[in-house]
């Protein structure tokens, strides 16, 4: 039988070989029944052309598609095993991070632990547990770098020869001075214990000390801040307008002489234990608004020694102060601030500066040497401001620089101690006060002058914060 007896179309048909009926098969392309219409369909996964069909393999796979064998490409192989080494390496890296910052952070704290260690902060924190109610507070590196947004250099108040302070704003509001020490004390493990002491100084003469941290290399100090200037600056300072040295009364010189004596002899005599602050200087005393003396910068400070082998220690402080017996022998005493002390009040009486290298004469380089060489050959109203010089009788001028000479004794044992210089500026402010101390005659001013043996004034304490900035600190008391 021929082709047409298939009953589909897209089909086709042969005779039987036993000679009975035909064979029928969809066409090439094509698949079903061929015995019934419409049996016979176009195939789905080739594309139909007339009389043919064209065959490809699906989207990003390759091979031959007519026999079935399409295969995914290599290429995309190769783009997903790289993304999955991608991954791979990502977690991998990440993992290594997250491992290092933890051993870090670890080895930090360990740093932190043992730098607080070192420096006494186990001990200065025992003794702060047994002592309820006590406003110290030991500080983290953190909250010190979060109040000086990191210690920024806008933030620098001035740099000194012990460190840098920054003014800072704590979180409870406070405004503070932070000074970041640059040496550390050869008594690393009493330092805590050190602090803990200065803290609990309550005189209103001395500046207040907030806390401490201790887990740096070298501890940080945070005190109260006032944004006002030094003894140093009030009398020597360029800043001051007009380009004159302020009026500075000498009954306001003797305010701050005998407010300063005061303090140093609270701290020689008054503390327990008894300190030596062991950098005295005009950059040290802070001048409030009502020209009070306020003490500050205790980074040369020491517990006075309780033996003679306490009494070594390096040499430090500020050299146009020094006591020459301390530069030869190393042994910080209470009459090391003394002579020191000395030192400022010739600053007070002559506004000359310790040290002035600018000086015409050799011998006028430093005035300590300066003002012992002209007091010799009566010569005192060479070197004294001229403006104290109409205010005041001269003779109570020579007293108090006689007091001054006094302090300025090569051989310690002959100065007086604080409180005997704290006394004789108390009887000098008092005479230079009296309505008709000027009035006086040569023999009843003398008379007056005489010190009186066995008296002591009290000490003033104050229940108040006390405001205090380091020697660093900027801005100029405006002169009255």
């Amino acid at each position: 039988m021929g082709g047409s007896a298939s009953v589909s179309g897209n089909s086709e048909c042969v005779d039987s070989r036993n000679g009975h009926g035909y064979l029928c098969n969809c066409s090439t392309g094509y698949d079903g029944n061929p015995y019934v219409p419409g049996g016979c369909q176009d195939v789905n996964e080739c594309t139909n052309t007339p009389g043919a069909f064209i065959c490809s393999c699906p989207d990003k796979t390759s091979g031959n598609a007519y026999n079935g064998t399409c295969e995914a490409n290599k290429s995309q192989l190769g783009v997903r095993l790289a993304i999955g080494v991608s991954i791979g390496l990502v977690v991998l890296v990440v993992t290594m991070s997250c491992a290092y910052m933890i051993h870090q952070k670890r080895s930090l704290a360990a740093v932190k632990q043992r730098y607080f260690k070192q420096h006494g902060g186990l001990l200065l924190f025992e003794e702060m547990k047994s002592k309820q109610g006590m406003s110290f507070t030991l500080f983290t590196k953190e909250e010190l770098e979060e109040a000086t947004d990191k210690f920024d250099e806008r933030n620098v108040l001035g740099k000194g020869g012990n460190g840098t302070v920054y003014k800072g704003s704590l979180k409870d509001g406070r405004v503070v001075a932070i000074k970041k020490c640059k040496l550390v004390s050869e008594r690393q493990e009493e330092f805590g214990k050190e602090m803990l002491i200065l803290s609990q100084i309550n005189h209103r003469n001395v500046v207040k000390l907030y806390g401490c941290c201790l887990e740096v290399e070298v501890p940080m100090l945070v005190y109260e801040f006032i944004p006002n200037g030094t003894l140093y600056q009030l009398i020597h300072s360029s800043l001051h307008h007009h380009g004159h040295v302020p009026r500075v009364s000498f009954a306001t010189r003797l305010k701050i002489a005998h407010e300063t004596a005061e303090a140093l002899a609270y701290l020689h005599s008054w503390a327990s234990p008894p300190i030596i602050h062991g950098d005295v200087k005009s950059p040290n005393i802070l001048i409030d608004e009502s020209y009070t003396a306020k003490v500050s910068d205790f980074g040369a400070s020491t517990l006075a020694p309780t033996d003679e082998a306490q009494f070594v220690t390096f040499v430090q402080g500020t050299y146009d102060y020094l006591d020459p017996e301390y530069m030869q022998t190393s042994k910080l005493t209470s009459k090391s601030d003394v002579y020191s002390f000395g030192v400022v009040l010739l600053e007070l009486l002559t506004c000359r500066k310790a040290m002035n290298l600018q000086a015409p004469l050799e011998e006028e380089i430093n005035l300590s040497a300066h003002f012992l060489l002209a007091m010799g050959e009566k010569r005192l109203g060479e070197i004294l401001d001229e403006q104290i010089k109409g205010e005041q009788s001269i003779e109570l001028i020579e007293q108090v620089a006689e007091l001054a000479r006094e302090c300025l004794e090569m051989a310690s044992e002959k100065r007086p101690s604080m409180r005997e210089v704290a006394e004789e500026l108390d009887r000098a402010r008092k005479l230079s006060q009296h309505p008709w101390g000027q009035e006086t005659s040569d023999e009843e001013l003398k008379g007056l002058l005489v010190r009186s043996p066995g008296t002591c004034s009290e000490i003033e304490l104050s229940n108040g914060y006390i405001s205090m900035t380091d020697s660093a600190y900027l801005g100029v008391q405006s002169p009255r």
